[in-house]
């Protein structure tokens, strides 16, 4: 009976942060263009200006402003895999607990996150000045998938923990 609340509060958990991910992603592909662009603009300004302050450089606003337009595309994408990454993880949180963990198991999640990231990008075709792109699709997938196997990883290490825990006390009991 105690495994059951636990599993279910788990997936419970998992589950509530899943819906506020969907949430945001869908806020941000809600975004115009202009208005997304200058998000992408804003947070790669304060990137660079990080990198300066940390570099000790003193760069100038020309060059900060340079380094903002090269890390802008890059950063872009590596919110889309950030995000799907955790729609992984937060995947694996709301079935792993009802589910033998196997390649159905795995194949549900990577399917699930490829459908969100496709919806989310034709959701974008209806956006002004947004466009649906389907190598994001292929990037959003790669992310779930990446997150995936972060849980998965997790896991195996912590089981074999246990184990190894269980091996002890059994060794110092003989």
């Amino acid at each position: 009976m105690k495994n059951n609340k636990k599993k279910i509060a788990v997936s419970v958990v998992a589950a509530i942060l899943l819906v506020l991910l969907y949430l945001l992603i869908f806020a941000f592909s809600g975004q115009d263009g202009e208005e997304s662009g200058s998000l992408s603009s804003m947070i790669s300004e304060k990137c660079a200006e990080l990198l300066n302050a940390i570099s000790g450089k003193h760069w100038t606003q020309n060059v900060i402003d340079s380094m903002a337009a090269y890390f802008e595309h890059p950063i872009r994408k590596l919110a889309h895999f950030s995000e799907y990454a955790c729609m992984g993880m937060l995947l694996y949180g709301v079935w792993r607990p009802w589910k033998e963990r196997n390649r159905k198991l795995y194949l549900l999640i990577v399917l699930w996150v490829f459908v969100s990231a496709g919806a989310d990008e034709f959701h974008q075709l209806f956006v002004p000045g947004r466009y649906g792109c389907f190598a994001d699709v292929v990037l959003d997938t790669c992310g779930g998938a990446f997150g995936l196997l972060v849980c998965v990883c997790v896991e195996k290490i912590v089981r074999r923990r246990k184990q190894k825990r269980k091996d002890k006390e059994k060794e110092i009991t003989l």
